[in-house]
């Protein structure tokens, strides 16, 4: 491989860089209460937010591969950021999409193949499984640092709300994915320290494991008891119940405004 081509493998995307655009261009749209429609820039700042946080999960499983031998990883595309070279673009874009549209719960889907056998050492596997929801633990730590730094006198109320919605996807994110449920992120990190027979048993449910997670969050009871635990960690963080409600209720902006907002 020429240095040209391992540095076009490595070039961030005009795709990526476009989302990003969006995600700029819908904020300040927000921000400066400019846009006609607040609630629907709304939804393209948080979306395009979201999806740019899904390039950079998927990004973090690639260049941690890539360190750890898999060196097939930047001819695949994926250390461009470009979230149309991911395996699965259904699972890996538009269903996540759809989790926050339907619910308003961050769950990633996967996206990069990694080819394992070139892999040497249960950790470093665990390591790659592991720095997806680490980067949404990030992510959600830069969403929430201005209300946990009180640096939110003068923000605009809109933009103050969509930020805590998009902090209370990265938790969701981080949290959901790190359940050690076979195709998650959490059962990647423990699975090199499992038995050949468990891995084998296990490996058929893997496809169904990231609906089965959105199921089972559907249950009453199940949603209660975990939002009731993410709403007391983003209150530790600054972020009321108020701002989060809000922000959901502007990016669903397809629906009648509530009274409360």
């Amino acid at each position: 491989m020429t240095n040209a081509t391992a540095r076009s493998d490595r070039r961030i995307s005009p795709v990526f860089l476009g989302i990003a655009a969006v995600a700029a261009v819908s904020g300040w749209a927000v921000w400066t209460d400019f846009a006609g429609q607040p609630g629907f820039a709304t939804f393209l700042f948080v979306t395009a937010a979201w999806v740019v946080s899904l390039c950079l999960h998927e990004y973090a499983h690639a260049r941690t591969a890539l360190h750890s031998g898999d060196i097939s990883i930047g001819a695949k595309g994926y250390l461009t950021l470009n979230p149309l070279r991911y395996t699965h673009a259904l699972l890996s874009i538009v269903l996540p999409v759809l989790f926050v549209i339907m619910g308003g719960i961050g769950l990633p889907g996967g996206a990069v193949f990694i080819e394992r056998g070139r892999i040497r050492g249960r950790w470093r596997h665990s390591l790659i499984s592991a720095a997806g929801p680490l980067t949404n633990v990030l992510f959600a730590i830069v969403c929430t640092a201005p209300f946990w730094l009180g640096a939110l006198d003068g923000v605009p109320a809109a933009f103050r709300y969509a930020l805590g919605f998009l902090a209370l996807l990265q938790v969701t994110a981080a949290i959901l994915n790190s359940v050690p449920v076979p195709g998650l992120d959490g059962y990647g990190v423990i699975e090199p320290w499992l038995s050949h027979s468990v891995r084998r048993q296990v490996e058929p449910f893997a496809p169904f494991g990231l609906i089965a997670v959105f199921a089972l969050l559907w249950v009453p009871g199940v949603n209660a008891v975990f939002f009731d635990a993410v709403d007391a960690l983003l209150r530790s963080l600054g972020v009321s119940d108020f701002d989060t409600y809000c922000g959901l209720d502007a990016y669903r902006f397809w629906q009648a405004p509530s009274a409360y907002c």
